[in-house]
């Protein structure tokens, strides 16, 4: 059995996160057994910063509006500069991450 199996981990983004940080834990994440949902605060694909130059593109999974604590087991949030800067703006974003806080469930 591997160690995150039945476990679904939410990872929250938007247009602009940094490529790596999402792509690389959501990489682990899946070896370790772990479902992954990509939720954003609008449906369809959001798009990658790479260094110096967008990147690539990362599949909705849910949108904002849809998604549920209740649903996720662990909450994973990728850095950048675009990404943190437009979640803190939404307030159904920082709803769903004070959400996790608040019932104690793993935010990184």
């Amino acid at each position: 059995m591997k160690l995150l199996e039945k476990k679904t981990i939410a990872i929250l983004a938007t247009d602009g996160f940094e490529q790596a940080e999402l792509a690389e834990p959501k990489k682990a994440l899946e070896k370790a057994g772990a479902t992954i949902h990509v939720v954003a605060p609008h449906g369809g694909e959001i798009r990658a910063w790479n260094s110096t130059e967008w990147g690539k593109i990362a599949k909705v999974n849910k949108e904002l509006n849809e998604a549920s604590v209740n649903d996720y087991d662990a909450l994973l949030l990728p850095g950048g500069v675009m990404n943190p800067d437009k979640l803190r703006m939404d307030t159904r974003a920082v709803a769903f991450v004070k959400h996790f806080f608040d019932v104690g469930k793993p935010v990184a």
